[in-house]
Parts: C-alpha cells; sequence; structure tokens
C-alpha cells in the first residue's frame, strides 16, 4: 500500500495516570513516587501529563506544582494538565498550581462540566436548570484561566450519554471556545458507548460538534480529544475509532490502563496500534504519535510496583507478552525471534524470554541447558527433556531457570543415594548409605572421628571419591512451623578454588545436611565434566 499524498497527524497522547488512574481505589502514591512517575513520563515523551487536582488537598497541590516546577527546570518536557471543578476557588488553586509552566506555554488548565442529564441532576442539583448561570460561569472561568496565562481544555463530562441533550451540549461547547479553550474533550465517562448505538455512538456526535464549530470559527484550531472508559471492554476500539472515524487528535488515558472502575484506555496499547497502523492504512490518513515506546516497559513495570498490579497476559507490557511455553512456538522463534511476535518487544523495552513447562520441546531444554554453559547434546535431548519433566511432573504452571538447572543436575548426577542411615555410638558417629556412584551399586560405611558428626563422617569418605573438598559453610533451618517440619540444609563446598553450593530437605536434620553435602559434590562433578567451558578446555 501506498502512502502517496498521505500527510500523517500528530496524535497527541494525555497521561491521565497520576489523576484518573489514581482515582481508583488501591492505586494511590506517595509524594516521592508521583515525581518518580512524572520523570518516567517525560522520558517516554507523552505530550500531556494530567498531574492531579490540585484543589483536592493541601497533598495534591504540592505534587501538581512539584512536577510543574520540576518539568520548569527542562528544556524539553510534556505540558502539565491540572483538572478542576467550574469554581472560582479552584480555578485560583489550580492557575497558582500550574504557574512555573506558564512562560513557557506548558501549562494547561482542564475543566469540566457534567452533560449527561443524570449525571447533571447527581452533580450540579438545582444548577443543573440554570443553563444560563452554566453558561455564564463557563466563559467566566475559561476567561480567567486564559488571561493568566493558561491553555484551557474543556470537558463536557458524560459526552457519551448526553441523550436528547445535543443542542445543549453544542451550546457549553460553543461557550467554551468563544472563551478561549482550544481542547475540546468528549469523554465516554461511563464507559458504556459501542459503534452499533449508530448516530447516538459519542465519535458520530463528536464529528457533527466538530462540523458545527469548524464553521462557526473557521480560524480557530481546535483539538478534539477522547477519554474513554472500559466498562463494556471497549475503550481501545472506541478510542481508535474517534480517531480513524472522528475528528480526535488527542486520546486520554492511562498506562496499563488503570482508572476508575474498570479502567481508562491503556495507553501503551494505543500507542502501538497507532505505530502498528497508524501508517500504510486503508484510510485516506496516517497518524503516528511522538511517545519513545522503548520506555513503555520501565514505566508499566513502574505502575505495576507501586499502582495495581498487572495482569501477566495484559497485551503489549505483561510478563507474558514476550514469553513463550509450547514447543513449537519456541521451536519457531530459536530460529526466528519474529515467528510468533507480532511486534518486536524490544521496541517497548522488552526482550523475548522462553518458560520451560510440560509442552516444551527438547530444542528449547537443549537452549536453556547451553545457555547455563553446560552441554546437552541432539543426542540426548529428548532424553534429557523427558527426565526434566518427569522430575517435576505436578509442576503444569512451568519451571523457574533455577528449577530447570536443579533437574538437568538431577539428571548428571554421578551419586544417586537410595537409603541415608546413621547412628551415635560413644562418641563418633557411622553412616551407612546405599547409592549408585557413576552407575555402580556401592555402600558407604564410614565413622567420623571422636567428637565428629555424621556430616564429618561423610565429608572424609567423599573425599575419597572426589580429591580433597573443603566445607566453607553450612546452615541448616526450619522449613515450616511444628514438629514434622522439614530441615532445609546448605553447604558451600570449596574445590579447585571453585565453589559450589548444594542443598537439602529431610525431617531429620542430620540427614538434611548430608543430602546437601552430596548436592554439591554431585554439582561439582557436573561442572568438571559436562560445563562447556570443561570441554573446551578438554578438546
Amino acid at each position: 500500500m501506498t502512502t502517496t499524498n498521505k500527510t500523517s497527524k500528530h496524535v497527541h497522547i494525555f497521561d491521565t495516570t497520576l489523576r484518573d488512574g489514581q482515582q481508583c481505589p488501591g492505586a494511590g502514591m506517595n509524594f516521592e513516587e508521583n515525581l518518580d512517575y512524572a520523570r518516567l513520563a517525560a522520558n517516554v515523551q507523552i505530550d500531556i501529563l494530567e498531574a492531579g487536582f490540585p484543589a483536592a488537598s493541601a497533598e495534591d497541590f504540592k505534587i501538581v506544582k512539584s512536577i510543574a516546577q520540576m518539568y520548569a527546570q527542562m528544556k524539553s518536557s510534556p505540558k502539565v494538565a491540572a483538572l478542576c471543578q467550574m469554581r472560582e476557588e479552584q480555578i485560583i488553586t489550580t492557575i497558582e498550581s500550574l504557574k512555573s509552566l506558564i512562560p513557557s506555554g506548558r501549562a494547561r488548565l482542564h475543566v469540566y462540566v457534567p452533560v449527561d442529564p443524570e449525571l447533571m441532576k447527581a452533580s450540579l442539583g438545582s444548577y443543573a436548570d440554570n443553563h444560563e448561570k452554566i453558561h455564564k460561569d463557563l466563559y467566566k472561568y475559561i476567561t480567567m484561566s486564559i488571561d493568566a496565562g493558561c491553555e484551557v481544555e474543556f470537558s463536557p463530562e458524560g459526552y457519551s450519554r448526553m441523550g436528547d441533550s445535543f443542542d445543549f451540549v453544542t451550546g457549553v461547547i460553543d461557550t467554551a471556545i468563544k472563551a478561549g479553550a482550544t481542547i475540546i474533550n468528549c469523554p465516554d465517562t461511563i464507559g458504556g458507548a459501542c459503534y452499533l448505538q449508530g448516530d447516538d455512538f459519542f465519535v458520530n456526535k463528536m464529528k457533527r460538534h466538530a462540523d458545527i464549530m469548524s464553521q462557526r470559527y473557521p480560524d480557530k484550531n481546535i483539538i478534539w480529544s477522547a477519554h474513554c472508559h472500559n466498562d463494556y471492554g471497549l475503550a481501545l476500539t472506541n478510542t481508535m475509532q474517534s480517531i480513524f472515524d472522528g475528528p480526535v487528535t488527542q486520546i486520554e488515558g492511562c498506562f496499563n490502563g488503570i482508572g476508575e472502575r474498570a479502567g481508562n484506555v491503556s495507553l501503551e496499547q494505543c500507542i502501538m496500534y497507532l505505530k502498528a497502523f497508524g501508517m500504510n492504512n486503508s484510510t485516506n490518513q496516517n497518524y503516528h504519535t511522538t511517545t519513545k515506546t522503548h520506555g513503555i516497559k520501565d514505566i508499566s513495570d513502574f505502575v505495576a510496583t507501586h499502582m495495581l498490579p498487572r495482569q501477566a497476559h495484559w497485551p503489549i507490557s505483561g510478563e507474558n507478552a514476550a514469553r513463550h511455553s509450547s514447543g513449537g512456538h519456541t521451536n519457531a522463534i530459536l530460529k526466528n525471534p519474529q515467528a510468533y511476535q507480532p511486534f518486536d518487544p524490544k521496541d517497548v523495552g522488552k526482550e523475548i524470554t522462553f518458560i520451560f513447562g510440560p509442552l516444551s520441546g527438547s530444542n528449547h531444554a537443549q537452549s536453556i541447558i547451553q545457555e547455563h554453559g553446560y552441554v546437552c547434546d541432539n543426542n540426548e535431548k529428548i532424553t534429557l527433556t523427558q527426565f526434566i519433566k518427569d522430575y517435576f511432573s505436578n509442576r503444569r504452571k512451568g519451571l523457574t531457570d533455577p528449577e530447570f538447572m536443579q533437574a538437568y543436575f538431577a539428571y548428571r548426577a554421578p551419586i544417586k543415594i537410595k537409603t541415608y542411615k546413621y547412628r551415635k555410638r560413644a562418641e563418633v558417629t557411622e553412616i551407612n548409605i546405599d547409592g549408585t556412584f557413576n552407575g555402580e551399586e556401592k555402600t558407604i560405611n564410614a565413622v567420623s572421628k571422636i567428637g565428629g558428626t555424621a556430616l564429618t563422617a561423610l565429608h572424609h569418605a567423599l573425599e575419597e571419591y572426589l580429591a580433597p573438598i573443603s566445607i566453607e559453610s553450612f546452615r541448616s533451618q526450619s522449613k515450616d512451623k511444628g514438629e514434622e517440619a522439614l530441615s532445609v540444609s546448605s553447604i558451600s563446598i570449596s574445590y579447585s578454588n571453585d565453589l559450589y553450593t548444594g542443598l537439602g530437605e529431610d525431617i531429620d536434620i542430620e540427614v538434611s545436611a548430608l543430602k546437601a553435602l552430596v548436592n554439591a559434590v554431585n554439582r561439582t562433578v557436573v561442572h568438571k565434566n559436562f560445563s562447556i567451558q570443561a570441554h573446551k578446555i578438554a578438546s
């Protein structure tokens, strides 16, 4: 498809994570975290950051003012928007919070009036019926804000549910533009809009309003904005339709889709949608953003950590968005990283990763082993893969790499013990251990030195098998509470100037220590014989 004669419009990204996002229960952040988020937003280069509702409290005022002051020290930064109701004291407070950005033209006051008839009654009381007063106040407060040096965004709240109030909404938008507002935001406040509504679909009404205002004010450059909530899961679709089928060149949302109730539209989804489909589409117009997508992972991770958890399968930035487990998928991706990815995860700061699970294949297993520096020949990878699956047969959700390598070491282990027995007699401890050593059935009988433990007896017996080893550290602790709790032992041994750590679990603390020592010795031998480095030296 050709882009001949097609210009590209800049879609402005309006980030309301700090305002609408923090209105979501459980998503609030402290003062420093708000500033940290603002730094990340600047790094991503979003266009406008709605920093909060400064008239809500002294702390909210401090947050908005501090972000504005921080951005004022930057040569280039997002604009800062601050929300307020149509009340004089709130207008004054909001202007004050944005004062440091007014000289650079980066201060935006965002004022709203409900237009949904039901919302008007609930929010405004008797004031809802006084349309003349609403127009008068709206004109007054927008003019006050413009005169103070702010640009103004006006939102007819509940726009998508205006019902039969189209003419009233036309009037308040007209008043806002006449007073100097240059951004008109038409929100789907309750997240109930759908294209199946036909003429009542808010995008279709936006088109009508945009046409009316362009005829009335042909010399004014009005930016039309959409603010969609996700109550029916349609926020992304509605937002994109407002661009491709409507007049919108500014979209409002939150990273990770947080926000009131079911959340706002996800900004990372919008940004990547426009990157994929904004150019070379079937319409007569191209669209783009100027955000730096490689920073999406950082800002999404921040929201997931400090605001609300993110689902693993969340599109674009979720943990599983670039993680694979299926054998067929991983086999193809190992050959071609883009085989099962709609976009390069590096575009959003992520890397393709794999998790080994019950459906993973031998190529995947081989790649994990080799990435950890160990040998897995083609003629053994199928057998080894099945062993690892059997070793963790109940782990249907997949293995971490350390768990996977634990099974690899178990497969390679030269010492496999069937029974551990010990007894203390006089001042010594005797051990009796049955197992296989390099495939040979064998029994170890050993006695500790005077005052020694079962561990010291086994230590000296294994030295004959491996050569001199030194126990560098030993620790045991209870895994759970109660008399039947497992003891978990960790032992680190030194061999040829390298350190190897083994773990062991048993209800008997002595036996858990014996298992840990055997595990450490096994790891030592496996590394000595099956590390890629050792094979290179041998060859």
